[in-house]
């Protein structure tokens, strides 16, 4: 337990781009920060998906106060015009920024907890004049408990993708079949990872960008190793926006994807199963049968991989009052700027603290962790919300009230997806860069991620 009579600190939890970002603008406050990563290192998350490159230039995925903590370091921002991967970011601004933040990034340290100073959640008395006290579990067994002003959960949901079964729950065999399935666009550049795939039948659930590079990335496989296939299981029907935009599509870079996974498709690669819900893997020999709602049965596959999106894990927070939509599990007051059924990444309007707020007064989710179910996240938004929220818990109001990130009007998420061409970079802003769905750089692709878009 922090027993020290030095004012207490904000934690934040999680060192990816939004925890740091929050770092860099509270030390701008002179607040101090400490930011808790379960992870070994800084974006942990992010390096997870290494192999993806952002949609989103170097220009719009670094933070403005973080710049500014960086620059005495000697750091030199990249060229703002080029496409980071996953692997970029991680290893040439987030490191490097929670390397500048010091001891106040502690690493190994998974947060199992979070409430009021004795209170439950039930307990009215006093509660607000109660510092938060967040459990620690560190990476050799040891338990802790620190006490904070405030907190700042910007774990994201990386960690916790969703199941595929058609209900929302694993389908029935499904946990018994989790080493034949994988939750996230493997790395098929990666020869350990391609002999998996190769010569294979695989099963690709979803219908996003991820889904897409699968199918993409199977069927460039598929030139090489002969009898690699996929199955595309869609939970709807095929319409003519099922494969994105094309060449009409508000993102240049999904809309070329989506015209890559309409051409695996058309040239046989991938053969599409629509209208399946799924609701049973079953072990047939060394291979997985998928088994739907209405009982139909696919043959068999070698592989599965499940693109059903992410969600949010609010298990620590359950002694906080936190008000949530009931289908987004976001903050009530964010839930209708971001509802994937209204909106893309470029139709959500930057926000603050008056919409991240919570009757529990002093905790607030930030960055993919404040959209929970909803893929249309943008870093540059997630920018936007800790600077208000600094600015709030700095006291400053006018501050926090007021919107300082001005999106373009036009190529709000452009990027460079499937182009590999430097040109690409001058075609239009992207801000799409969270890991919600990726796209792998294979080929002459330059395929990139996220945020859903």
């Amino acid at each position: 337990m922090n027993a020290s009579t030095e004012p207490l600190p904000v934690v934040v939890i999680g060192a990816g781009p939004i925890g740091l970002a929050a770092a860099a603008r509270l030390v701008e406050r002179d607040i101090e920060p400490l930011v808790l990563e379960a992870g070994p290192a800084a974006a942990s998350s992010v390096r997870d998906w290494a192999h993806v490159r952002l949609f989103s230039t170097w220009s719009e995925v670094t933070d403005p106060a973080a710049e500014k903590l960086l620059a005495p370091t000697g750091w030199v921002k990249p060229y703002g015009a080029t496409y980071p991967s996953g692997g970029d970011w991680a290893e040439n601004y987030l490191q490097p920024l929670a390397d500048a933040l010091g001891s106040r990034v502690r690493y190994g340290a998974q947060v199992t907890g979070v409430s009021r100073l004795g209170r439950d959640r039930v307990v009215d008395a006093d509660r607000e004049v109660q510092p938060f006290t967040v459990h620690i579990l560190w990476a050799d067994g040891r338990e802790e408990r620190v006490l904070a002003r405030a907190v700042i959960d910007a774990s994201g949901t990386w960690t916790t993708p969703n199941p595929m079964g058609g209900d929302g729950l694993p389908a029935l065999g499904e946990r018994a079949a989790a080493g034949r399935i994988s939750y996230r666009v493997p790395d098929l550049t990666d020869p350990s990872v391609q002999a998996r795939y190769a010569g294979k039948r695989t099963a690709v659930v979803g219908t996003g960008a991820s889904a897409f590079t699968a199918l993409a990335l199977l069927a460039d496989l598929a030139q090489e190793a002969p009898g690699t296939h996929a199955t595309w299981i869609l939970r709807r029907g095929i319409s003519g926006d099922t494969f994105g935009g094309g060449t009409a599509d508000q993102l240049p870079a999904r809309g070329a994807l989506g015209l890559r996974a309409k051409a695996a498709v058309e040239a046989g690669h991938a053969t599409a199963v629509t209208g399946f819900r799924t609701a049973a893997v079953e072990a047939d020999g060394a291979q997985l049968v998928l088994v739907a709602e209405d009982g139909r049965r696919l043959d068999p596959v070698d592989e599965v991989i499940a693109l059903t999106g992410f969600r949010p894990d609010l298990s620590f927070l359950s002694e906080l009052r936190l008000t949530l939509d009931e289908r987004l599990q976001a903050p009530v007051g964010l839930a209708p700027l971001i509802d994937p059924n209204v909106h893309s990444c470029g139709t959500v309007y930057p926000h603050g603290v008056n919409a991240l707020s919570h009757p529990e007064q002093g905790v607030y989710l930030a960055g993919m962790k404040s959209y929970g179910r909803a893929p249309t996240f943008l870093a540059l938004t997630g920018y936007e919300q800790v600077r208000s929220i600094v600015a709030a818990l700095a006291g400053d109001r006018e501050a926090a009230e007021r919107v300082e990130l001005v999106l373009p009007e036009t190529g709000v998420c452009g990027g460079a997806g499937l182009f590999d061409e430097p040109e690409a970079a001058e075609d239009g802003g992207g801000c799409c860069a969270a890991p919600a769905s990726t796209t792998l750089q294979i080929g002459v692709g330059a395929p990139a991620p996220t945020g859903g878009c």
